[in-house]
């Protein structure tokens, strides 16, 4: 009966992300939602009081997402300023293939027009970015100039503000290309030693995925006197 019950929370949850994430949280009714996931009304409504709820669900499990995957690549044995750029693509290939986490991000960004309290973003973000740093100087891997309680605000900001560019422009199809472009221009200025696309060639060529081979050879090209405006299919302006 409980794995029953699991099954149903978490196909409700799905079902509400994919529909939030599509069409925002004013366009989705709980039929919606009933419809999708193959559950009655009445058994999303055991489940979660109202949509209000089931919206604060789906912002909660974009939180959840984060710190196992921090703790993952924390575990890393590799320098801490490369496990910092290999977790921003880590999360950059989740906003933009987990509907989970897209959802949870739209959800957030319409969060006046939804009567509950939403759990407040970045805090966590800086205060991971701001020990990694901190972490880094301590391995004698950071510049002498940068400063972690300063910079880790600048460089979440940076971060998130590349998504919602690269959201308004293709959906984040181009994401990884341009978090290359943003790492390609801020790691001079955080490395001891200065040399940002050899790092980048690290973290991209552990992986090994057809995607991740792509973003390999696109950082040997980065310095180069030309690279294709758009790819077919994406929008470009």
């Amino acid at each position: 009966m409980q794995d029953r019950a699991e099954e149903t929370r978490r196909a409700v949850l799905q079902a509400a992300a994919h529909l939030f994430f599509e069409r925002g949280y004013a366009a989705t009714s709980i039929s919606d939602i009933s419809e999708r996931s193959g559950r009655t009304s009445g058994a999303i409504y055991f489940h979660y009081t109202n949509k209000e709820q089931l919206a604060l669900a789906v912002v909660e499990a974009h939180f959840a997402t984060w710190p196992a995957l921090v703790a993952h690549h924390a575990a890393a044995a590799e320098p801490t300023l490369r496990k910092l750029v290999r977790l921003s693509f880590a999360v950059a290939r989740a906003f933009r293939d987990d509907v989970l986490v897209r959802a949870g991000a739209r959800l957030w960004a319409e969060r006046r027009s939804i009567a509950v309290e939403m759990p407040p973003p970045f805090v966590d973000w800086i205060a991971t970015v701001e020990g990694m740093l901190a972490q880094a100087r301590a391995e004698g891997d950071l510049a002498p100039r940068a400063e972690p309680g300063r910079d880790a605000p600048t460089l979440v900001a940076a971060f998130f503000g590349l998504h919602t560019l690269s959201d308004a422009l293709d959906e984040r199809v181009l994401i990884e290309d341009r978090l290359t472009d943003l790492w390609l221009l801020l790691l001079p200025g955080l490395q001891a030693d200065p040399a940002p696309q050899a790092l980048l060639a690290e973290v991209s060529g552990r992986a090994g995925s057809r995607e991740d081979g792509h973003h390999a050879d696109r950082i040997h090209r980065a310095a180069g006197p030309h690279r294709p405006a758009h790819r077919p299919g994406v929008i470009s302006g």
